[in-house]
C-alpha cells in the first residue's frame, strides 16, 4: 500500500528542529484516543489538555511519529521536534494540497454544510477516489488535518468549512484552494457573535479567497443574500456563478419532488439538462441540499447522471436527522435524531419532516427541543417565533429544555406542552418516561444543549433496534 506520508515528505514540509529515522505513515490525527498503527500523531495544546501528556501512549498503540514542541519523558519512538505543533498540522496540511492533482471542492454555510459535505462524498465516490472531512472536522484544526489525510491518489476532495466568529474562514479557504466553492445558504446562525446576518454572508463569503484559477461559486438563488455573496465571490476573482434552488433563474434548479418518510423523488435542471433520481434522506432540505451538491459535481467535471443515481445511497447521519426504529413495549418507536446542532433555520426543516412522518397506530409525534445558541439579545425572541411551526408539526406534546426554550413555553397551545426543564438531564428521564409503542419522537437543540443525553435515554428505555 502506497504511505501516506514517507518520513522524507514529512521533514520537507515541516523542516523541523530535529527528526527521526525513517518512517513510513498511513494517516495523521491529533486525537490520542483514535491513534492506530501507522498515524503521525500531533501534540496540540488545547484549552485544557495539552497533547504532549499523551504521546508515550500514542507511540505505544503504534504511532510511526509524534510531531512534538518540547521534550517528553518517557516516550519511546520517533519524535519530531517543531517549534509549534499547530504550525506544523498547518505546513503539513498545506504540503497535502500542494501535490495532490485532486479536484477540490469546499462547502460553507449557516445550515446543510455538513449533509452536502456527505452527499458530495458519495456521488463523486462512485466515480473516483474521494476524500471528504471526516464528521465536522470545519475549524482551525479540523481542516488541515483533512487537508494532511488528503491520499496522494484521490482524484476528488471535499473540505467542509465553518466559522462562528469573523475571521476564521478566509485563512481556511487558502489552505484548501478549492476549484468549485459552494455556500449552501446563509441563516441567522450565530448571529449572537456576527451581529447580523449582513456580516454572516461576507464572511461565507470569504470561502472564495485563494481559490484556484477558473473557479466556480455555488449559491443558494434563493437565499436574499446571493446577490451579496456573488459580488463577493467575483471580488475574489471567482469567473463563474452558479445558482441552485427553486429559482427560475437558478442554473441547477428544482423542478419538482415528491417528499416521503424515506426519502424524496426528484426532478431538477442542471444546467438545462433534466435529472430525475431518489434520494435516500427524507425532509425538502435534503432535497435542496442534493440540487447544490449536483450543481458542485458538474462544476468540478463530474458525470452528472451517476451523480444523481447514487444519492439513493445517502443516509441522515446520527446528530443530522438519522431516524432509528426501535422496539419499545409491544411495538416500535422510530426516533428522528437531530439532536447535533441547531438554529431557527435548522428547526423548521426537521419541524416539516415531523409533519410528514406518520407515527403507527396508536402512536403520536413527539417534539424535544432545547436552546438553539448564539443568537444574541434576541436569542427569545427567535425561540417563541418557532411556536407556529411546532404547531403545524402536529406534535402532540412538546419537551423542552433550556432558558430560552421558556419564551417557546410560553407560545405554546396548553394541549401541546409536556414540560420545560432548565436543562436535557432533568427532562432526559421524563421523556423517556412520556414513551408508548408507536411514537415519533424527534428530538434537536445545539450542541451545547447536550440534547445527545436525552437520545441515550430514549434508546435505554427501548429494547434496541427493531427488526425490519
Amino acid at each position: 500500500m502506497t504511505p501516506l506520508w514517507t518520513s522524507d515528505e514529512v521533514a520537507c514540509a515541516l523542516c523541523p528542529t530535529a527528526m527521526p529515522g525513517r518512517f513510513e505513515a498511513t494517516g495523521v490525527t491529533f486525537d490520542s484516543r483514535a491513534v492506530g498503527k501507522g498515524d503521525i500523531f500531533f501534540a496540540l495544546a488545547g484549552e485544557s489538555t495539552d497533547g504532549h501528556a499523551f504521546v508515550a501512549d500514542a507511540l505505544s498503540r503504534g504511532a510511526a511519529a509524534a510531531v512534538v514542541s518540547r521534550d517528553v519523558p518517557g516516550a519511546s519512538g520517533n519524535l519530531i521536534r517543531v517549534a509549534d505543533t499547530m504550525t506544523a498540522l498547518v505546513d503539513l496540511g498545506r504540503a497535502g494540497r500542494r501535490r495532490s492533482a485532486a479536484r477540490i471542492a469546499s462547502v460553507t454555510g449557516s445550515v446543510g454544510k455538513t449533509s452536502t459535505k456527505d452527499a458530495l462524498r458519495v456521488l463523486l465516490s462512485a466515480q473516483a477516489p474521494t476524500s471528504a472531512s471526516t464528521a465536522s472536522f470545519n475549524n482551525h484544526v479540523g481542516v488541515p488535518i483533512s487537508l494532511a489525510r488528503l491520499p496522494r491518489e484521490a482524484r476528488y476532495g471535499v473540505f467542509e468549512i465553518g466559522m462562528n466568529h469573523t475571521g476564521e474562514i478566509e485563512p481556511l479557504a487558502r489552505q484548501v484552494e478549492a476549484h468549485v466553492g459552494v455556500v449552501t445558504n446563509v441563516e441567522a446562525a450565530h448571529i449572537g457573535h456576527m451581529g447580523s446576518e449582513e456580516a454572516i454572508a461576507d464572511e461565507k463569503a470569504c470561502l472564495f479567497a485563494g481559490m484556484r484559477e477558473g473557479a466556480v461559486a455555488v449559491l443558494n438563488r434563493d437565499n436574499r443574500h446571493y446577490e451579496r455573496l456573488a459580488r463577493h465571490a467575483r471580488n475574489f476573482g471567482v469567473v463563474r456563478i452558479v445558482g441552485f434552488g427553486r429559482h427560475e433563474a437558478a442554473q441547477a434548479r428544482l423542478v419538482a419532488c415528491r417528499l416521503h418518510d424515506s426519502g424524496s423523488d426528484v426532478e431538477a435542471l442542471i444546467q438545462g439538462r433534466r435529472i430525475e433520481y431518489r434520494l435516500g434522506a427524507a425532509g425538502e432540505h435534503w432535497v435542496l441540499n442534493s440540487i447544490a451538491a449536483l450543481a458542485v459535481a458538474e462544476a468540478l467535471g463530474a458525470d452528472i447522471v451517476a451523480a444523481a443515481a447514487a444519492l439513493s445511497e445517502v443516509k441522515a447521519s446520527p446528530g443530522r436527522g438519522a431516524r432509528r426504529r426501535l422496539s419499545f413495549g409491544s411495538g416500535t418507536i422510530e426516533l428522528l435524531d437531530e439532536s447535533y446542532n441547531a438554529n431557527p433555520a435548522s428547526v423548521r426543516a426537521m419541524l416539516a419532516v415531523l409533519a410528514r412522518t406518520e407515527p403507527a397506530p396508536g402512536g403520536r409525534r413527539l417534539l424535544v427541543l432545547g436552546d438553539m445558541r448564539e443568537l444574541g439579545e434576541q436569542a427569545d425572541a427567535y425561540h417563541a417565533g418557532l411556536a407556529q411551526a411546532v404547531a403545524a408539526s402536529g406534535a402532540a406534546q412538546v419537551f423542552l429544555c433550556g432558558p430560552h426554550m421558556g419564551a417557546l413555553w410560553h407560545e405554546l397551545a396548553a394541549a401541546q406542552k409536556g414540560v420545560h426543564r432548565p436543562d436535557s438531564e432533568a427532562l432526559a428521564g421524563e421523556v423517556a418516561a412520556a414513551l408508548r409503542a408507536g411514537d415519533v419522537l424527534a428530538i434537536k437543540g445545539s450542541l451545547g444543549s447536550k440534547m445527545k443525553v436525552i437520545v441515550d435515554a430514549v434508546i435505554a428505555a427501548s429494547s434496541g433496534e427493531a427488526r425490519l
